[in-house]
């Protein structure tokens, strides 16, 4: 639905609410006036990205996780965690952690963390009813998380449904979704350096099912044997390693490596996706401490017939999005972005601040290894190297393709044992 269906759904109080938040002189008492003032302001691109320009970064972030979201509706379980996981700044920090016996101390004592022995007369009374208010606020993070969805449902950019079990969801209006889209591309565009095309890239497409198949090959004409947890030995993972098109070194001993599927620990980034997409399909058994192919794994391998980019895309995407929640929004911006060629630095310039860190990967380290170099292997990128610019990529037609005709949502996400 777009958004002038739903204010046709929307009570007066509402709308005059609405109508406040775009700034709209109009009759309050007509609901008609109301509509068609709201519809007239929330068409104006320069309101809109006056609206984004004035928006806190977690905001933006809550935002953007709805931007891309296949889904028309939302629970409200399924918000709350939205707006959570767009905190991460506060949240995730070093001092808020820290902070958070202090605080729990506090809620129990019925002070504030900053409170001393409480003072006489009115001052004491003031101090005690802010420190109230405070504890109160530390010991509810739900209520700022409300206050968030509360605040989008008065700016008319989420409704309520009007009928039935739909009452209890949330929507987007689809308009509005696009107009969001494009003022926040304009302003990731603003800050973008573009080039012309290199002298040298890499492309990387069909190369990822091409070695798929060479798996394939490699466990049917070999005896491998497997470690007690189901790894390959040193020897035969370094063989493998040899054989595909993209060169790899296995990870050292010592950093943690989990969250990316379930080989991630054993194999390099490349190889891991590789080897779990292969796991996932059920052409390779790990049974009786063998690494051998299946029925169906035979089957594949005699036909010699690549998979499409989208059915790799589509894995990595659900298989990754546990560690990177927002990954469907990354690639969309990027496959906007960088539909010409992009210096590597501004691009990371205007995503970092909607990457949120994953344990062991800080928010660096999960955009360019986790999604920008995994687009590369995928074939969904070029990599290249320009004089003035450094690093710089470019969208694959097939890429291109690949993101356009794929939509997955949170229950999409798959984790593999």
């Amino acid at each position: 639905m777009n958004l002038a269906d739903m204010l046709g759904y929307a009570d007066i109080a509402q709308l005059t609410r609405i109508a406040a938040a775009y700034g709209c002189d109009c009759n309050g008492h007509s609901k008609h006036e109301l509509i068609q003032s709201i519809l007239t302001a929330a068409g104006r691109k320069e309101l809109v990205d006056a609206q984004i320009d004035a928006m806190p970064i977690e905001d933006l972030r809550f935002l953007n996780s709805l931007l891309f979201d296949a889904r028309e509706a939302f629970s409200l379980e399924e918000l709350l965690a939205r707006v959570r996981l767009s905190r991460f700044d506060r949240t995730d920090s070093v001092e808020a952690k820290a902070a958070e016996p202090k605080q729990a101390a506090a809620a129990k004592a019925g002070r504030s963390p900053a409170q001393g022995k409480p003072k006489r007369g009115k001052e004491g009374a003031k101090g005690a009813k802010d420190a109230k208010k405070e504890t109160a606020q530390a010991a509810s993070p739900e209520a700022g998380l409300r206050e968030t969805i509360a605040r989008f449902k008065q700016s008319g950019w989420l409704f309520n449904g009007y009928s039935g079990t739909n009452r209890y969801l949330f929507h987007v209006p689809n308009d509005l979704k696009e107009r969001f889209r494009e003022a926040l591309g304009r302003r990731f565009e603003e800050r973008l350096r573009y080039g012309e095309e290199p002298a040298a890239y890499r492309d990387e497409q069909t190369l990822m099912a091409e070695d798929a198949l060479l798996l394939l090959g490699h466990i049917d004409k070999h005896d491998i044997p497997l470690t007690a947890d189901g790894a390959m030995y040193k020897r035969n993972a370094t063989q493998l390693l040899e054989l595909l098109s993209v060169r790899e070194e296995l990870p050292p001993k010592g950093p943690w490596r989990f969250g990316y599927g379930r080989r991630f620990k054993d194999f390099p980034d490349r190889l891991a996706l590789l080897y779990d997409y292969c796991h996932y399909r059920r052409w390779i058994s790990e049974a009786d401490m063998r690494l051998t192919l299946t029925a169906s794994g035979k089957e594949k391998l005699e036909g010699r017939i690549r998979d499409e980019p989208e059915e790799l895309y589509r894995f990595w995407l659900r298989l990754y999005k546990g560690a990177v929640p927002n990954i469907l929004s990354l690639v969309n911006w990027i496959d906007r972005l960088a539909a010409r060629w992009v210096s590597a630095d501004s691009l990371q310039a205007v995503l970092l601040p909607y990457v949120r860190p994953f344990y062991y990967d800080d928010a660096a380290s999960v955009l360019n290894k986790r999604v920008l170099g995994m687009m590369v292997h995928l074939g969904l990128l070029r990599l290249g190297r320009d004089d003035a610019l450094g690093v710089v990529y470019k969208m694959t037609n097939a890429g291109r393709a690949a993101v356009k005709g794929n939509r997955i949502d949170d229950r999409e996400g798959i984790t593999l044992h």
